[in-house]
């Protein structure tokens, strides 16, 4: 068993909350053993985060899982804790005591949340140094949710058929998908809410689907449902105030990364089989990165935008997540116009400012991992290229940005003084204050680093890291979430500037978190960099 690595916290005085006989003990049980299993339940109802962590082992050893992942460490589950609202009431219902010696116990409990339903838990108990028996491992498993509202806002089964193909005619080439589409695409009969409740509650259903679902229901893939999106997809952190924060498969405890954070987890979690997104500075292919997917940003304007609510439309673009670069292909070759895709050969570049924006873990792993592909025979060495000033560029790219958000939304958000969560509100905020004059320059400039851009690019396919990190944890502060975001978007913002597709390839991990390969191509080689991506991924 782990030795503590911290110093132990004073545990509480246990409460002793009326709890059923044990239903079966094995071995004599040890004093003190339910005494603590009681406080814990109490502080639990009460949400007390230092009792929590005080009854859980210290150390890095300590292990918490439920359907969403392991957590690792005692910091970690505190800080999965510190992130949530609490937890239903619940009562136990019965109690199974396995003694393993006198310092370690097995305590499985059957709980009935009052919300109705059944849970099960399974705790190993020790004694630490100071005789106080706490939690060394937990397993969760709580009654299934019909639906996870920090990933979907509508479920059916499906919500929207596939179109039936013609008689005698072959399936589609999405027969047998589904689609979790982010909250912004018009689906006939369906609202749009945008990730805000009060936009939601003064929606009108839409008369017409918007093309870039249309084309995938051609295709005979069918709609699973509306995913969850950060508010007008303004943030690529993936936590909304309103709704919730999806969980990250890959990082328990990790933020999934947005504004395409519902269609992400769907996709991620095994609920949907494609995602359809939106990119406008990263938010397809951040949210890959964090979560292991196969992300791609289209050529801007390559496919159909009108039936989508509008964030920046110079850069706003459809894109697609998924779990497999075929389905991937499958859904890009689909909407996309075969007749403006052009190939792409593989001669790569890489920046250095774009490589060192990146945290010095992320930095190390791309660098070792272009390495591999190199010695493997898989790319050719990159050539290096001087992108340029990238705060310079993050400035321009912002300017316009916020201008047209304002434009697009700035109406409502000025008729609806205190709808928006706190970020999304300090974005919007700023955005009012882009004058005309400001504007007009950062457009000017943006011509300017686009035709940069295409001259040092040349053709060749860009390599970067997909984000600047690895996922967030849910618990960080706003200082850590906006350098991150900050750092980030200087990264991304070149493919929004260009106008160029961009794909994440999950092939890098840190200590078992996933960061993609970004490979950003000339404009309408968005088939032919999925080609690359999957002959570089093996």
């Amino acid at each position: 068993m782990s030795e503590p690595l911290l110093p132990e916290p004073a545990l509480p005085e246990p409460a002793a909350p009326a709890l059923p006989t044990p239903t079966s003990v094995t071995g004599e049980l040890p004093d003190g053993l339910l005494a603590a299993f009681a406080g814990y339940e109490n502080a639990l109802a009460a949400n007390d985060l230092a009792a929590l962590d005080a009854y859980f082992a210290p150390g890095e050893h300590t292990l918490r899982g439920d359907a969403s992942g392991l957590l690792v460490g005692h910091d970690a589950i505190s800080g999965f804790r510190g992130a949530r609202s609490g937890t239903v009431a619940r009562s136990i219902r019965s109690l199974h005591v396995r003694v393993i010696d006198a310092g370690h116990a097995l305590i499985v409990s059957v709980n009935a949340p009052d919300a109705g339903g059944a849970g099960l838990v399974t705790q190993l108990w020790t004694v630490s140094d100071t005789g106080a028996w706490q939690v060394e491992a937990a397993q969760v498993a709580a009654p299934p949710a019909a639906i996870n509202p920090t990933v979907w806002r509508l479920v059916g089964n499906p919500l929207v058929a596939a179109d039936a193909p013609a008689d005698g005619a072959t399936p589609g080439a999405l027969a047998g998908e589904t689609i979790a589409v982010k909250d912004l695409y018009d689906i006939v009969g369906f609202t749009v809410g945008a990730g805000n409740p009060a936009y939601l509650r003064e929606a009108r259903p839409a008369t017409e689907t918007a093309p870039a679902v249309a084309v995938l229901l051609g295709a005979g893939a069918s709609v699973r449902g509306i995913a969850q999106t950060d508010e007008f997809a303004y943030s690529i952190a993936g936590d909304n105030e309103h709704y919730g924060t999806p969980p990250n498969v890959r990082v328990p405890g990790g933020l999934p990364g947005g504004s395409s954070s519902g269609p992400a987890a769907a996709v991620a979690l095994g609920q949907a089989s494609i995602g359809l997104a939106t990119d406008t500075a990263g938010s397809i292919r951040v949210p890959a990165s964090y979560q292991g997917l196969w992300g791609l940003r289209s050529t801007h304007g390559a496919v159909d935008r009108a039936g989508l609510l509008p964030l920046a439309p110079s850069f706003d673009t459809v894109g697609w997540l998924t779990r497999r670069p075929g389905v991937l292909r499958a859904a890009a070759a689909a909407s996309l116009d075969a007749s403006l895709q052009v190939p792409v050969p593989p001669r790569f570049a890489v920046s250095a400012a774009l490589v060192f924006a990146a945290d010095e873990s992320v930095q190390a792993a791309f660098v070792d991992g272009l390495d591999r592909l190199t010695r493997a025979g898989r790319i050719d060495a990159p050539d290096l290229v001087d992108v340029g000033d990238l705060a310079e560029a993050l400035g321009i790219f912002r300017a316009v940005q916020a201008a047209e958000a304002w434009l697009a939304n700035g109406d409502w958000v000025t008729a609806h003084p205190g709808a928006l969560g706190a970020a999304i509100a300090g974005r919007f905020a700023a955005a009012a204050r882009v004058g005309a004059t400001a504007e007009a320059e950062a457009r000017t400039e943006l011509a300017a680093a686009r035709a940069r851009l295409d001259a040092v690019l040349d053709g060749r396919i860009l390599l970067l890291p997909s984000a600047s990190s690895t996922a967030p944890a849910r618990n960080a502060g706003p200082a850590e979430i906006e350098a991150t975001r900050t750092a980030t978007l200087s990264m991304t913002s070149l493919a929004g500037i260009g106008g160029y597709p961009a794909l994440s390839v999950p092939l890098f991990e840190i200590d078992g978190a996933p960061f993609g390969l970004c490979l950003v191509g000339p404009r309408y080689s968005d088939l032919a960099l999925i080609d690359i991506g999957a002959a570089l991924a093996g």
